[in-house]
């Protein structure tokens, strides 16, 4: 008989993250993470299948933190980011150059921690990874140049009076001193004026020069990043900044390119939008070819690129191509889709069409934008019973990590020219054309051992009515509850951050621990979660409230009218946006035996300036001191009088995303009025719990909450 998922059983777990395809489409590269329970670490390792499926996944790295696979354009070599021990080469040189030096220490170097600097795998030759760069503030992003002997690398490179501050914070305490407006990230802490620049490494010698004119900015940059990306001719290195006349003040990311040699750089947006994730078209790869995309006779430099509305998240973001042949000429291939590219993944050509993962409808899915005509719905094979959480596509290969609630999550690869195959069932109504969807290969089985013999729930897709609008919620069962015949069961809401997020039936270790202990677990797409189109999403628009609590709660009635929910034990937990509206459905209403607001904002006027995201309140609400009404209205914690539903908060002391304040304000507010409530502060955590240790204690509290104020419990 299959078992529960304890909470124990999440130091078990692997996570799938980056994911990159060889430029041949034979081998994919990506990185899994797994959890060192004696050292309460998250270890990230690189790992490389063939896509064929002949053999399983290889480990080349062990390097804890190792992340962004890149591979060099003749697929002889595998970039990667890590924080590793010094190369030896490096350090022996180190070591000469400190004999040389009355100042240094008799180790002949710092023994601070290593920073993350670009290494190599010579696939060809074998042995360990080879360190390519030695920033002293460590590399951010690179690309290989198109001859695989040179990198561009984005890394900060501080003055010496900068240098000089960053010594005094970090080795002596000092104090913090700013005057930038964008002065703090979450992840990134207390930010600084130190300008991060590309450079062009020689991989050889590992020489560096600076493109002075390549330059980042702007208060995404800690977010984004410069994104190099080298051109396959080599004429051209794209990257993002931020250079309007407040760059701190606005989410613009324009695109740029420079020439290898630092010359000539030149923008090709127009600070219309925030660019990211550039994909230059292939070299000589047009028309028709064996990948199967639509023709064009074209052969000029294109690049790719998501371009979202820097001051409407709500706003679905977009697929553009620059066709630097014709003038930089930016064309959005978006048409009227109505549908927002997903967070997950790399673009990807096939021949002249772009594919891209897309938000649609609750799913993550495969869209094919073509040069001319309607983006189109492909990979149909896919179904509606899983979804998308990484993409990538080169050689006529398309690599997915593909999410099932049942069956985990891992790595399929499949022939990119049959992507547009319909699948049996959508065949006849002409979804598609071409014969029956080819099943994409199974890559990885990073999980098999742990769900082997584990309960996992089966995924519902309902629809709700809330205020005469028809949202859709998915409903995760226990493996011996019959939705047909049911007998009610607890409930736990759980709600979705964001908001301009949403929710895909999915294989989430939280949702299975909780089915496996009886409940069903609801998550609600409530109005201002994307994949449902522009005029969904933005009806929230600078009024957060009222829409997501009703919502929430037409999904809980729902489960209660069917049977399936026991409407004395509903309780409901969100983290983050979910966090904020949890406080929406506290003060407005008792349905909840008890409910868990993590790491949420409940007072919009305190929070302004105290979080990092100043721009986007202004955008959504315009200034506290203008509108103070607004940000009241969207403010839980004026309600908080209302609240009788025994509480749980939980917080990070190090999170600029939502700040500890935040919840403490709720807590003592709720606690003040003879409450039940507790919290929960995690030091040095950020705005997402890291540390397993951590995660699996997060679990237990939540577990332990509902349980203490579960009626059923109570009275046993």
């Amino acid at each position: 008989m299959p078992d529960p998922l304890e909470v124990e059983d999440f130091y078990d777990l692997t996570l799938l993250t980056d994911l990159a395809v060889s430029p041949d489409g034979g081998r994919v590269a990506f990185v899994a993470a797994e959890f060192d329970r004696a050292e309460d670490d998250r270890r990230s390792s690189v790992f490389v299948a063939p896509t064929d499926g002949s053999r399983d996944p290889h480990r080349l790295s062990r390097a804890s933190d190792a992340s962004a696979p890149v591979w060099s354009p003749d697929g002889s070599k595998l970039g990667f980011l890590a924080a590793r021990e010094t190369d030896a080469e490096i350090a022996v040189s180190r070591d000469e150059d400190a004999d040389e030096s009355e100042d240094a220490d008799e180790n002949g170097g710092s023994d601070d921690e290593p920073k993350t600097q670009v290494w190599a795998f010579d696939l060809e030759r074998g042995g360990d990874a080879r360190q390519l760069t030695d920033f002293e503030e460590g590399a951010r992003s690179f690309d290989w140049g198109p001859e695989g002997d040179r990198l561009v690398v984005a890394a900060r490179d501080p003055t010496d009076d900068q240098r000089e501050y960053l010594e005094r914070r970090r080795d002596e305490d000092g104090p913090i001193e700013i005057e930038r407006l964008q002065h703090k990230y979450d992840g990134k802490g207390w930010l600084d004026d130190v300008t991060t620049y590309l450079f062009v490494v020689d991989c050889d010698t590992r020489e560096a020069e600076r493109l002075d004119d390549a330059y980042g900015g702007g208060a995404r940059e800690p977010a984004l990043g410069l994104q190099p990306a080298w051109s396959p001719a080599g004429d051209d290195i794209a990257f993002l900044s931020n250079r309007t006349d407040r760059p701190d003040d606005n989410h613009v990311m324009d695109v740029y390119l420079i020439s290898p040699d630092g010359s000539a750089c030149r923008k090709v947006t127009d600070s219309d939008l925030t660019a990211s994730r550039l994909r230059w078209h292939p070299e000589g790869v047009s028309g028709s070819d064996a990948t199967g995309g639509s023709s064009d006779a074209s052969d000029g430099e294109r690049l790719a690129f998501v371009g979202g509305d820097p001051e409407n998240w709500y706003v679905p973001s977009e697929v553009f191509v620059a066709d630097l042949d014709s003038g930089a000429t930016v064309r959005s291939r978006s048409a009227d889709l109505d549908r927002t590219v997903a967070r997950y993944g790399s673009l990807g050509w096939r021949g002249d069409d772009v594919l891209a993962a897309v938000g649609d409808e609750g799913l993550t899915r495969l869209v094919r934008f073509p040069a001319d005509g309607e983006p189109k719905r492909i990979f149909h094979a896919q179904g509606r019973g899983r979804t998308i959480e990484g993409f990538d596509c080169r050689g006529g290969t398309a690599a997915v990590v593909l999410s099932d609630p049942q069956e985990g999550t891992d790595v399929y690869a499949v022939d990119a020219a049959g992507l547009d195959a319909a699948s049996p069932a959508t065949a006849d109504r002409g979804v598609a054309d071409g014969d029956a969807a080819v099943e994409p290969t199974r890559i990885s089985a990073v999980n098999e051992d742990l769900l082997a013999d584990a309960e996992l729930p089966e995924c519902r897709r309902l629809t709700v009515e809330s205020d005469g609008q028809e949202i859709e919620a998915l409903a995760y069962l226990p493996t011996d509850f019959d939705p047909e015949d049911p007998d009610p069961r607890p409930l736990v809401a759980s709600i979705h951050g964001g908001p301009i997020s949403y929710d895909a039936p999915t294989f989430s270790f939280e949702y299975a621990h909780f089915t496996g202990r009886g409940y069903v677990v609801l998550r609600t797409n409530y109005r201002g979660s994307s994949s449902y189109g522009r005029e969904f999403s933005e009806q929230i628009r600078g009024e957060w409230g009222p829409r997501e609590r009703d919502d929430v709660l037409a999904g809980v009635e729902e489960l209660v009218e069917r049977g399936w929910a026991d409407p004395d034990r509903c309780f409901a937990t969100g983290f983050s946006y979910g966090g904020i509206t949890t406080g929406y459905l506290i003060t407005a209403s008792d349905r909840f035996a008890a409910a868990a607001a993590e790491h949420g904002l409940y007072d919009f006027r305190s929070a302004f300036g105290t979080d990092d995201s100043h721009v986007w309140w202004e955008d959504d609400f315009g200034l506290p001191w203008e509108d103070p009404e607004g940000y009241d209205a969207s403010s839980s914690i004026l309600d908080v009088g209302e609240v009788e539903t025994p509480l749980l908060v939980t917080a990070g002391g190090e999170d600029w995303r939502c700040p500890p304040s935040q919840s403490e304000q709720l807590y003592v507010s709720v606690k003040k009025q003879g409450v039940p409530a507790r919290l929960v502060v995690y030091p040095d955590e950020h705005h997402n719990i890291g540390d397993p240790d951590r995660a699996v204690h997060r679990l237990e509290e939540l577990t332990d909450w509902f349980a203490r104020h579960d009626p059923a419990v109570e009275s046993s």
